[in-house]
């Protein structure tokens, strides 16, 4: 005897899961594209908000990526460790750890820069709906407030 009390909970009427799915599969299509960067995806997202902002602190960096600092701690090591970034206590501040961009860092954009287009080949969606989705996804994060 079929139950309409747990339709809510089945895996196909669910929202999370194929987000879930496809952030997964997305992130796995991008991988052999930053193995030839030598970044993670983690490091990738980093650098692209490090490309865009040139310096901030961990505590904004960790705004902007939705990470905490235990998350982003051993990954600007990493980053600093490649000369991408360059780590350093504020001086007006001394809690607060500014990140700050090389020329290293700058001229690895230009490999990353091919990126998005190989990406799109990757999922198969019109350029429209991915802009429809992005909106949509932007429209979630921003009620994401804590």
């Amino acid at each position: 005897m079929c139950n309409d009390n747990y339709e809510s909970i089945k895996l196909c009427n669910q929202m999370c899961f194929p987000l879930y799915v496809c952030s997964k599969e997305i992130v796995r299509r991008y991988k052999p594209y930053l193995d030839e960067l030598e970044l993670t995806y983690t490091q990738y997202i980093a650098m692209m908000v490090l490309w865009e902002k040139k310096e901030l602190t961990v505590k904004e960096l960790g705004k902007e990526l939705f990470l905490d600092s235990g998350t982003l701690t051993p990954l600007l090591k990493k980053l600093e460790s490649k000369g991408y970034v360059t780590r350093h206590r504020m001086e007006s501040d001394e809690r607060n750890l500014k990140v700050t961009i090389t020329e290293k860092g700058e001229e690895l954009k230009e490999n990353a820069v091919k990126i998005p287009d190989k990406m799109s080949g990757c999922v198969s969606i019109s350029q429209e709906e991915a802009e429809q989705l992005r909106v949509i996804l932007q429209k979630m994060l921003g009620s994401f407030t804590d």
